[in-house]
């Protein structure tokens, strides 16, 4: 089942205002935060009550291990301070003010569009989020890794801005 996640209602709705939600829940955050492993976060009372709000609201397993993915989102965004406009490849390959290097390095980056299962997906984004100051566009995060698949990988791709090396 492909979902079109939006801020105006259904699954995207519900997911961003829980996302919003946690910054009032400190403790519900904290657990997600510490919890390494997409098992882990499965079984917090946070994501749990998350779970049946996007059941309420449409969400369906349409095939095995999306539910996985709904988990890993969650503690993901955890570690998500502010949303941004910019796409998710777009954020990682931004600049600090006055730096001349990305914020998630090409290698990083690559690694990520390498990862051979969720666990690893997952443990890559939650080192990279730190990096990217927690600023990501939260329904393109949640787009993307619901939909994580070749297609994805190479909208990121595009989306990176790829330092020049002929200038090096």
């Amino acid at each position: 089942m492909y979902v079109k996640l939006s801020k105006e209602g259904g699954v995207g709705k519900v997911l961003f205002d829980w996302w919003q939600g946690l910054v009032d829940d400190k403790g519900s955050r904290a657990v997600l935060r510490r919890a390494a492993t997409v098992t882990a976060i499965t079984l917090t009372p946070a994501y749990q009550h998350l779970f049946r709000r996007l059941q309420q609201a449409g969400w369906k397993e349409a095939w095995p291990g999306q539910n996985d993915r709904l988990a890993a989102l969650a503690g993901l965004l955890a570690h998500v301070k502010e949303d941004s406009e910019l796409a998710l490849a777009q954020s990682m390959s931004a600049h600090d003010e006055g730096g001349d290097r990305p914020l998630v390095s090409e290698l990083r980056f690559l690694r990520l569009l390498e990862a051979p299962d969720l666990d690893a997906l997952f443990a890559g984004l939650r080192r990279a989020l730190p990096l990217m100051k927690g600023r990501v566009n939260v329904l393109a995060l949640a787009q993307d890794l619901i939909d994580w698949n070749d297609q994805v990988k190479k909208k990121w791709a595009y989306a990176y801005n790829w330092p020049d090396k002929s200038s090096t």
